[in-house]
């Protein structure tokens, strides 16, 4: 049972006479009192009146899952089994963070009807979001007193990562198609695997050309500078290896955004530029264990299973085990690949245990380690306006100062490093990717 404003109203109505008056009124209390016992009657008349609200059959209609940021709607069919009208409210039961809007809606049901209410959802956290349960309070004719009744209905929204670097992706694959010599602009790139031979022409690489070839050419053929060369394409179907720290590093939040799901958006940008290019891309998130593992995948059905596979991964408040990683890499593939480690590589401290790592997987494969900087740091060292922002500049050279030499022990253990701001780091990925693939890195 509840009780509505309409009933307190009610009830302040039996007190102006005692306020008016005053208490020592002949009979004050005495009023009183038979008017609260009339209302608490009109009020039980009003509640035996008023319909049943677990006479009700619910349904509901949702969509699988939802992008995070992106807006959907959840409607709840809401069916009358019982023989008096349905007039009150109803509170769907989402986690706050599903961001259910309007919290309550206006509920008005005729008995062996059906009603349809709609919610707008706009979730503000990766993952999957649930409902356990619906609210119903019916209110009787009068609208004093009401019945209320939580009913059993679980649902459930997977929030997938928003993936907002695609807007990167048709820039670095019409990049890659260049490389590969498919458009006539026909930039060629360094790969490794022998497409032809061709004449050279002013600003061809002097290491490329092909004596033998030059040689075997007729003096009648030589029409022009007689010297012949081999055009290279970049390699495909190579192994790209990406390994996601979700250990407790990852939690921390860069430009408001946890360093996880920036690793997220790189892992997918990369994935799908790589897939584009012909490579085998694996990914594996991992701290202690393995949190999620994609791999096999193609084309449009990678994106797909990433997405679907990272949706429900959260930061572990642990330490990441570096020491089974390579061991993680190597149950993917024994070839040479290429292994992204989107980690955190800006403390000494903290990264003691990737830097002990690097060697096992350099000496096998291309390595590159990709963290995310953050950009309040750089605007701390430049702020020297009092005696604080002095010390906080001092603190913010010493971070910067650390990070320059993290990445220059990666860089000595034979890695590559990329590090950039949350929402330059995607593109910056794939730009080394592109960097490595044109060099015959692969």
């Amino acid at each position: 049972m509840a009780v509505t404003g309409r009933f307190v109203a009610l009830l302040a109505v039996g007190l102006l006479p005692v306020v008016l008056f005053g208490a020592t009124a002949p009979g004050a209390y005495l009023a009183l009192a038979c008017w609260l016992v009339f209302c608490c009657v009109l009020g039980a008349i009003d509640l035996l009146a008023a319909s049943s609200p677990r006479r009700v059959l619910l349904a509901r209609m949702l969509p699988a899952s939802v992008r995070l940021g992106e807006t959907v709607s959840s409607t709840i069919l809401v069916t009358n089994l019982g023989a008096k009208r349905l007039h009150g409210r109803l509170r769907d039961g989402w986690e706050p963070s599903a961001g259910a809007s309007p919290s309550r809606v206006q509920l008005d049901v005729p008995p062996a009807e059906r009603r349809m209410l709609t919610l707008t959802l706009t979730p503000r956290r990766r993952g999957t979001r649930r409902a356990a349960f619906v609210v119903i309070r019916s209110a009787g004719p009068l609208g004093l007193w009401s019945r209320q009744a939580t009913l059993a209905s679980p649902a459930e929204l997977r929030v997938l990562p928003p993936f907002h670097s695609r807007r990167h992706l048709a820039s670095r694959i019409a990049r890659l198609r260049e490389l590969e010599g498919s458009t006539p602009v026909m930039v060629r790139g360094e790969g490794t695997e022998f497409d032809s031979l061709r004449e050279y022409v002013a600003g061809d690489d002097v290491r490329s050309i092909d004596w033998r070839a030059t040689a075997r050419t007729s003096t009648a053929a030589r029409a022009g500078s007689g010297i012949m060369v081999r055009t290279w394409r970049p390699e495909r179907d190579r192994r790209v290896v990406i390994v996601i720290d979700t250990g407790r590093a990852s939690a921390a939040r860069i430009a408001d955004e946890p360093r996880l799901d920036t690793a997220f958006e790189s892992a997918l940008l990369l994935a799908a530029l790589a897939d584009r290019g012909g490579d085998r891309v694996d990914v594996v998130a991992f701290d202690r264990r393995i949190r999620a593992r994609v791999t096999g995948a193609k084309g449009p059905a990678l994106l797909s299973r990433l997405v679907t596979a990272l949706a429900d991964v959260q930061p572990e408040l642990i330490e990441t085990d570096w020491s089974a990683v390579p061991s993680q890499v190597r149950a993917v593939t024994h070839r040479h690949a290429l292994v992204v480690l989107l980690t955190d590589a800006s403390a000494p401290g903290s990264s003691t245990g990737l830097l002990a790592a690097l060697p096992q997987l350099t000496a096998t494969h291309t390595v590159v380690v990709a963290s995310v900087r953050d950009p309040r740091v750089a605007e701390l060292a430049a702020e020297r306006g009092d005696v604080d922002s002095f010390y906080g500049a001092a603190a913010a050279e010493r971070a910067l100062l650390d990070a320059a030499r993290v990445a220059e022990a990666v860089r000595l253990s034979g890695a590559h490093v990329v590090s950039a701001p949350p929402a330059e780091l995607p593109p910056a990925l794939a730009d080394r990717y592109l960097q490595l693939k044109a060099s015959g890195r692969l």
